[in-house]
């Protein structure tokens, strides 16, 4: 027996002594959840772009089929009206052509007057062949009418749908971020959100005070005014696919700017980056364009004295940054 106990015993000693404890994965640093979370957000502005790109594909698609219902409408009412008159001529003519011709002249009172009405008819004849042939144009033209909105149909779905995968994207992303935000401390989280941006206070005193000096002046007088709309939103929250006017993502920004001083401009960064004059890094000029990261995913504008407004990234505001305190990618003049 106590030879059984001590074999027992020495068995679990052993077995206790090979069950190492589960160690804890450290805990990340400051730096290293920061580049988590400017990688999350680089993610989430990068779906942001593409599902402005998406839904505004689906309005596109929803004003052209507006239009093909319009048109179709007007076709068919043209196309009734054709069938109408058509049907109502072949009636006539029906009436009309009830004797045969040869007994028609004999009977004539007048036979120089059947002759002339029988040259008419011949004319009538020829406008009805027309009629005819209008009529099988209209027909074909609602055919291509209905398979135009058949195929505007199928691209809306499809943009649609593309929206809701780049929406579940940007909310993804977000939420891990401030998973991670969460657990930090408050000032830990305020030092990783501000990114070099300045306070409320500094914001509102740049809105009143900042001018672009005498070497950084906006070519236009629209220039000017999309930089005065711009600077007028500093401390406005992030709001990505918002274009204001209580929220903007960074292309709804620059987008609203611009739009203020009277300038159409699209609504992502990748198509504002092809709109306007490209201009240099030493060519800018406030109320430029400014964009960033290889693929165009983030937009900004310059204001002179080597600065940018733009709506950085979800939980901070529109706010002031270096134009170079990002990866410069290229800059364009709208017009």
């Amino acid at each position: 027996m106590r030879v059984a106990a001590t074999l027992t015993l020495a068995g679990a000693a052993t077995a206790g002594a090979l069950e190492t404890p589960a160690v804890a994965d450290p805990e990340p640093t400051l730096a290293e959840v920061e580049d988590q979370v400017d990688a999350l957000h680089r993610e989430a502005a990068e779906a942001t772009e593409a599902f402005n790109a998406a839904t505004e594909t689906a309005e596109r698609a929803e004003e052209d089929l507006a239009d093909l219902a319009d048109r179709a409408t007007r076709r068919t009412e043209e196309l009734n009206a054709a069938r109408d008159s058509l049907g109502a001529h072949a009636s006539a003519s029906y009436r009309a052509s009830g004797l045969p011709a040869g007994l028609a002249l004999a009977l004539a009172s007048d036979p120089d007057e059947y002759l002339r009405r029988a040259a008419v008819l011949d004319r009538a004849g020829d406008r009805q062949a027309r009629a005819v042939s209008d009529l099988g144009a209209k027909l074909r033209g609602i055919e291509q009418l209905r398979d135009e909105a058949d195929q505007r149909t199928e691209e809306l779905a499809a943009a649609r749908l593309e929206a809701d995968r780049q929406r579940e994207t940007v909310e993804e992303r977000l939420a891990e971020a401030e998973e991670l935000l969460a657990t930090r401390t408050a000032e830990e989280r305020e030092r990783l959100l501000a990114d070099g941006a300045e306070d409320g206070e500094r914001n509102r005193a740049a809105r009143d005070e900042a001018r672009p000096a005498a070497s950084d002046e906006a070519t236009s007088a629209r220039g000017a005014a999309a930089v005065a709309f711009a600077m007028a939103q500093l401390g406005k929250p992030y709001g990505w696919g918002s274009t204001g006017p209580n929220s903007f993502d960074c292309s709804g920004l620059t987008q609203s700017a611009w739009a203020s001083a009277g300038v159409s401009l699209p609504r992502t960064s990748y198509s504002q980056a092809t709109a306007g004059a490209r201009v240099s890094r030493s060519q800018l000029a406030p109320g430029d364009l400014v964009f960033y990261y290889a693929d165009n995913s983030h937009v900004a504008m310059y204001i002179g004295g080597g600065q940018i407004v733009h709506a950085a990234r979800s939980g901070t505001p529109v706010r002031l940054a270096d134009v170079d305190s990002m990866p410069f990618n290229g800059a364009t003049r709208p017009a």
